[in-house]
């Protein structure tokens, strides 16, 4: 596959068989990412690889927790008001059950954190699918950067003081006939162009 293969058929992956990434594989795509361009070369951000079940249910439950507690307004972005609305009616996993789970973080006030982290994770899901891999940029977690029980997990993990979660990948085996990840590229309905 070449890259703009890998990006025209990059879709996002919500069911994931349960078998686990060879270590071979997931290191490929750790580095892409990893080789992600960033603000003045500063290469700050913060990659938690996180593979374990009990950790991957712990975070589900913390998150599910966080979002039961918040209410949703007429401006609630649709997908924090999904969150919230499933996490109130009980069994929500923001990474969809998936064996990896790729957090990235970076400095809480240097101002190019959330687009060096978002370069790493568009990297990560253009191999992955280059790698058979299915992906899905999940938001949860940034969205709750601040709730103590989540700092708190991840502070045990190493987060710093000064770090704060700006966005994760879901990463698996497509739960599909072919275990690979949909590939069938969608309409453009909006990214305007304007020459000139």
């Amino acid at each position: 596959m070449n890259v703009y293969d890998a990006i025209i058929t990059r879709r996002s992956t919500r069911r994931f068989q349960r078998r686990a990434v060879p270590e071979e594989i997931l290191e490929k795509l750790i580095e892409a990412g990893r080789y992600a361009p960033s603000g003045g070369n500063n290469q700050t951000t913060h990659f938690f690889v996180i593979t374990d079940r009990d950790v991957l249910a712990e975070l589900a439950d913390k998150a599910q927790q966080a979002f039961a507690k918040m209410e949703v307004s007429e401006g609630t972005y649709p997908s924090l008001a999904s969150s919230i609305l499933r996490s109130k009616q009980g069994g929500y996993v923001f990474h969809y059950g998936c064996p990896v789970l790729i957090v990235t973080a970076n400095r809480k006030d240097y101002g190019n954190n959330i687009a060096d982290c978002a370069c790493a994770l568009e990297n990560m899901m253009i191999m992955g699918n280059e790698l058979d891999l299915g992906t899905c940029w999940i938001n949860q977690l940034k969205w709750l950067n601040e709730d103590p029980a989540l700092l708190e997990i991840f502070r045990g993990y190493g987060l710093r003081e000064d770090e704060r979660i700006c966005g994760a990948l879901a990463v698996g085996y497509a739960e599909s006939e072919n275990g690979l990840p949909e590939r069938r590229p969608l309409e453009r309905k909006g990214n305007e162009v304007t020459r000139i």
